[in-house]
C-alpha cells in the first residue's frame, strides 16, 4: 500500500483499552502479537526486552510493540505497576471484532494463528515510531490515552467511533512529539537564532558567529541548516527583509530612512538586496502593498 494511500485510509479498531496495574514481579514471558499494542508506564519500573534489546522503563515512557515483533515484559522492584495500554490495528479490517490477543510464539501457534498477524506499517514512513519512546513532557499523552480508554470502557452510543478519532489523535500527537524530540536543535543552535532575530538592523558574518559562540563556521553552517533549513546569513537576511516590509507597508519612511534604520551600507545595498529576496526593488514592493495618503494621515 503507498504511504498515501495508507493514510487517507487510516481508521483503527480499538481491540482493548484499559487501565491496568500488575503486581510486582509480574511478567510476560517471550511473546509476539497479531496486533499493535501501545503501553504507558504510570508508575512503578518495568524491564521491556524488544527483539534482543532491553530497556529499563521508567515512569512516563512508552512501549510500542508491533505485530510480530517478539518482546518480554517484566515488572521490577516490590511495587505494582501502572501500565495503561492499547491493542489496536492500524486499519479495521473484517476479522477485527474476532480477533484476540497473542500470549505466545509463533511455533505455538495454529496455521489459522499465524495468518491473524497485521502487516507492520509503524516501522518506517510517516507513521514510523520505534519500540521505545521517552517523552520530554509525558503528561499531555497520558491525559489522552487515558481519556481514549474511559471512552472505550464506558461504551456509549458510537463509542466505536469516538475512539477511532481519539486514538488518531493519540498517534498524531506521539509521532510529532518524537519527530520535535529527535530534531530539537540544540541550545548552540537556539543561542544562534535568537541572536539573529536581536541583530536585525546589522549585518552579520559566519567569521562572527564562529567567534562568538565559539564554535566552527563548517560545523555551524551543517548544523544550522539541518534544524532550519538554510544557513545562518540567509536566516537573517530574511529576517531584515522581513522587517524591511513591514516599514515599506505600513509607514512613511524614505527609502533610505528605512535603508539606515537596518544597517546597509547604502541605499543601493539595501535596493539590491530587497530586489534579490522579492523579486522587485522596495519602491516598486511599496507602490503594490504600501499604505496611501488617506491611511497614513488618518
Amino acid at each position: 500500500m503507498e504511504e498515501q494511500d495508507l493514510l487517507t485510509r487510516l481508521s483503527p479498531y480499538v481491540r482493548i483499552a484499559m487501565a491496568s496495574i500488575v503486581p510486582a514481579r509480574w511478567s510476560i514471558p517471550a511473546r509476539q502479537i497479531w496486533d499493535y499494542e501501545l503501553l504507558y508506564l504510570q508508575e512503578g519500573h518495568l524491564l521491556v526486552t524488544v527483539e534482543g534489546v532491553a530497556y529499563e522503563g521508567i515512569p512516563g515512557d512508552i512501549f510500542l510493540f508491533k505485530p510480530r515483533q517478539p518482546h518480554s515484559i517484566q515488572a521490577l522492584g516490590d511495587t505494582p505497576v501502572s501500565q495503561p495500554h492499547v491493542h489496536f490495528d492500524l486499519i479495521e479490517m473484517p476479522d477485527s471484532p474476532e480477533l484476540s490477543v497473542s500470549f505466545q510464539m509463533p511455533s505455538h501457534m495454529t496455521k489459522e494463528q499465524l495468518a491473524w498477524f497485521r502487516p507492520d506499517r509503524m516501522s518506517d514512513g510517516a507513521l514510523a515510531l520505534p519500540s521505545h519512546i521517552r517523552l520530554r513532557q509525558p503528561k499531555r499523552f497520558e491525559s489522552m490515552l487515558l481519556e481514549l480508554i474511559e471512552e472505550f470502557q464506558m461504551r456509549l452510543p458510537l463509542y466505536e467511533t469516538s475512539c477511532k478519532g481519539l486514538l488518531l489523535s493519540l498517534l498524531t500527537y506521539l509521532i510529532r512529539q518524537h519527530e520535535l524530540g529527535m530534531n530539537r536543535p540544540g541550545t548552540d543552535m537556539q543561542a544562534i537564532r535568537r541572536h539573529l532575530h536581536s541583530k536585525w538592523d546589522n549585518e552579520i558574518t559566519l567569521e562572527e558567529l564562529s567567534e562568538r559562540f565559539n564554535i566552527s563556521k563548517y560545523y555551524m553552517l551543517r548544523t544550522f541548516k539541518k534544524h532550519y533549513l538554510t544557513t545562518p546569513i540567509q536566516y537573517h537576511r530574511q529576517i531584515r527583509m522581513d522587517q524591511a516590509k513591514q516599514l515599506l507597508r505600513y509607514t512613511n519612511l524614505s527609502i533610505q530612512h528605512i535603508a539606515d534604520h537596518l544597517g546597509f551600507g547604502s541605499i543601493h545595498a539595501f535596493s539590491r538586496a530587497f530586489k534579490v529576496a522579492e523579486g522587485i526593488p522596495p519602491i516598486a514592493f511599496r507602490a503594490k502593498n504600501g499604505p496611501s495618503a488617506e491611511e497614513l494621515n488618518s
